[in-house]
């Protein structure tokens, strides 16, 4: 992993599923982007203000400027309503960002999430990830997002099962934990799942999963050497 795309439905989606990951890569001197893909977190810009699509917005810049994030890439793509959108001009805009930054990894949302968005940009990454007319993309995660991912429907074809782990140090948690807080609006007293106590369980379930302290886990999509 050299160039690393985050791509997040909503913003704090990439904090919630990759925000240790990302600083595990930018402590190895890897270069890290996020791309947002949405107007809005939850909300619809006819009935969600302008100005709260700029708040929301500052809240992830500010959080990506504190991990070191390289770059942040705004899509206007209408939230929370992605499954009425074309999804191959959601695919189009992903596949030109590709192309122009030659990214050869990339982090999805889970296709099982509750979300419609969540699933629509899944595809539509995949889509625009494809290995032909020499796409950059060499490797697929998808990751798991709280109050997403949990809620999702309980059958296996939906599941999240994990077959990657990247081990967490304190540091790199604590890193995570601080992003997620620039998003004040989005946290919740435990035991909401967006709180700091369910971001804290989560890790370490998934670490003891495989004998470490902390841990954030993700699906192999594709990996190709």
């Amino acid at each position: 992993m050299d160039k690393v795309l985050i791509i997040a439905p909503h913003p704090d989606d990439e904090i919630l599923g990759c925000g240790g990951t990302i600083k595990k890569l930018l402590n190895n001197a890897k270069e890290v982007s996020v791309l947002v893909v949405t107007n809005a977190h939850f909300g619809d810009p006819c009935a969600y203000p302008l100005e709260g699509i700029q708040r929301i917005r500052g809240c992830a810049l500010s959080a990506h400027q504190y991990l070191g994030i390289k770059e942040t890439f705004f899509m206007d793509f209408p939230a929370p309503r992605l499954d009425t959108f074309p999804s191959y001009k959601i695919s189009m805009a992903m596949s030109e960002l590709l192309r122009d930054k030659k990214f050869d990894t990339v982090f999805i949302p889970h296709h099982g999430d509750i979300h419609r968005d969540h699933k629509v940009v899944f595809d539509s990454a995949l889509v625009a990830c494809r290995p032909v007319n020499n796409c950059s993309v060499k490797r697929v995660y998808a990751y798991e997002t709280l109050s997403e991912t949990e809620w999702g429907a309980p059958y296996q074809s939906e599941a999240f099962i994990p077959n990657v782990f990247v081990e967490l140090t304190g540091e790199e948690f604590n890193a995570k934990c601080n992003a997620m807080n620039f998003f004040k609006s989005q946290i919740r007293e435990f035991p909401s799942s967006r709180s700091i106590e369910a971001i804290e369980a989560l890790a370490k379930y998934r670490g003891a999963s495989v004998s470490c302290a902390r841990a954030e886990a993700f699906m192999l999509i594709r990996d190709i050497r």
